[in-house]
């Protein structure tokens, strides 16, 4: 039986005969290089930096492009570092598969350090210290989640455990901004060496929040005298420090019970799921989706991997908010959010068996090429129609990527005015389109507020995703059953006039009364929210 490690891939023809690509570079060389002249750290340890982003740097380090591995860095969940990195030597195996049922499989070994930002733990934080006052450093990018980047609550307060990062300074950080900005004044201070800043991580203008946190805590720190202010204007100061948009497109879901059988069936062991205290799910193999993009401004200063050749796309700056928006108001996202609450509804837990769905199938094919590509902002360097023609047919359909309704579900409120109100937005300032003329985006709106009363097509109560507007949207929507008249169901206007949740008043915008009908219907009884749907998608 074959395990995940060093030695063990060491049996090149072993591996080789179980169909796993294995890496072609020395190891050894490459790590001692990375001791010595560190290039690039990454924080955020999870799925979608192990699947894509350390798999692109090993084909740099394969072809002979690159000399140095990926330290990753982990600033929330430890475990990651003691329960996924450490007992199989930094390494991964990626299950990469296609809707047909293809596997491809590969050793990943382009991260040759795994650390944890733990103040507590010396060795780690001393050689993150080491990392970032060295002159070679290029970049530190990140994957944490949008969430990872914001310093304050719901209320625009600080969180708590940023107010005492704020009043400790740089020498007992807890947030990830934080810890990041008092690795940058460690280089500061060592030198005020340039590098660059990548946000990775799937959110519009993801540098620009970068940024935003980690110059807000370095100003804080400067109003109380933890640092000079000669530390603000280093990182303020774009001939030293960058902080590049990036557009990222893959999925890369929770470890599959069912790669893990496959895998052992194929010779491969010790691949076990493990969930961290902290609710992460994770494993030594990462399956993914073979589609990925990477669209970055190239904007660096200290010089940067030449991942170009890896299929990462570099771009300037506008083209990258036109790939993003692109992606999140037309060719992707918006069947997402539609797929998730109509799945939600219909007792669905697999996007792919949606898919299956006839009517489902077309209401997401309406959305995407009847209401969206007429009004798509086109980036040049991708066609709208292929990378949807993609979505549609390859990464939706494939039954091999365990993503759920229920996880797309999470903070729709967060995600409707962006997936579905700038579409209703461009139809409104195009004159020669009326946004009265949709079906299917309103179809989508109103199953989402029908989605909100937490009662299912069949009349069962089921449990919603989270969603920060949560208990406010079911106020609004008190008295709102199953059975409710025309009257009752009106009270879902409190919902779709709000221009902070759509970014416009779907009222003013002539959809309003469409979208209160069909919520309306939706209520009837057990299967009226599938009747609706066929009677306005066919």
């Amino acid at each position: 039986m074959l395990s995940l490690s060093r030695s063990s891939i060491a049996d090149r023809e072993a591996w080789e005969a179980a169909g796993v690509e294995l890496p072609q570079f020395d190891f050894a060389a490459v790590a001692q290089n990375t001791l010595e002249k560190p290039e690039w750290v990454h924080f955020g340890a999870g799925n979608i930096f192990r699947g894509f982003v350390a798999n692109a740097h090993q084909k740099l380090l394969d072809s002979g492009k690159a000399d140095t591995g990926i330290i990753a860095a982990e600033t929330f969940d430890f475990e990651m570092i003691d329960k996924v990195y450490k007992p199989y030597d930094n390494l991964t195996l990626l299950v990469l598969m296609n809707a047909a049922g293809d596997f491809q499989k590969r050793i990943i070994s382009s991260i040759v350090e795994g650390i944890t930002a733990d103040k507590t733990r010396e060795a780690d934080y001393s050689r993150l210290t080491e990392i970032f006052e060295n002159p070679s450093l290029q970049m530190a990018s990140f994957t944490i989640t949008e969430k990872g980047y914001s310093l304050t609550g719901p209320d625009g307060q600080y969180l708590g455990f940023v107010e005492k990062d704020i009043a400790g300074g740089p020498e007992q950080p807890v947030h990830a901004m934080s810890i990041v900005a008092s690795f940058a004044y460690k280089r500061y201070l060592k030198g005020q060496y340039p590098m660059t800043f990548v946000s990775m991580d799937n959110c519009s203008h993801n540098g620009d929040k970068l940024k935003q946190g980690m110059v807000t805590i370095a100003k804080e720190w400067a109003a109380k005298g933890h640092v000079e202010e000669g530390f603000v204007a280093y990182l303020e100061d774009e001939q030293k420090i960058t902080f590049p948009l990036s557009m990222i497109d893959k999925i890369t879901p929770r470890p599959s019970e069912s790669v893990q059988a496959a895998l052992l069936e194929q010779g491969i062991g010790g691949m076990d799921v493990i969930v961290t205290s902290k609710n992460t799910y994770t494993a030594p193999f990462v399956n993914a989706e073979i589609s990925e993009y990477l669209v970055i401004e190239d904007k660096f200063t200290n010089g940067r991997p030449a991942l170009e050749t890896a299929g990462v796309i570099f771009t300037d700056r506008d083209t990258v908010n036109k790939v993003e928006t692109m992606k999140v108001t037309t060719c992707l996202n918006p069947l997402h959010t539609a797929l998730a609450v109509t799945g939600c509804l219909l007792g669905y837990t697999l996007i792919a068996d949606e898919m299956q769905d006839a009517t489902l199938r077309k209401l997401v094919e309406t959305i995407g090429y009847k209401e969206g590509l007429p009004v798509v902002v086109d980036p040049g360097i991708l066609s709208p129609k292929q990378f949807l023609d993609e979505v549609l047919q390859e990464r939706f359909a494939n039954p091999f990527i365990p993503d759920t309704p229920q996880r797309i579900a999470t903070d729709t409120s967060q995600k409707v005015g962006i997936r579905f109100g700038e579409t209703i937005k461009s139809y409104i300032r195009r004159g020669e389109l009326d946004p009265a003329q949709l079906t299917a985006i309103p179809l989508a709106i109103a199953a989402w507020c029908r989605y909100l009363l937490g009662v299912n097509d069949e009349g069962a109560a089921f449990t919603l995703s989270s969603d920060p507007l949560l208990d406010s949207l079911q106020a609004r929507l008190a008295g709102i059953t199953l059975g409710a008249d025309a009257a009752k169901a009106a009270g879902v206007r409190a919902v779709l006039e709000d221009q902070a949740i759509f970014g416009v008043d779907l009222y003013a915008a002539g959809l309003g009364g469409t979208i209160e009908g069909m919520f309306t219907e939706m209520l009837a009884g057990p299967g009226a929210v599938r009747a609706t749907l066929e009677k306005y998608i066919g």
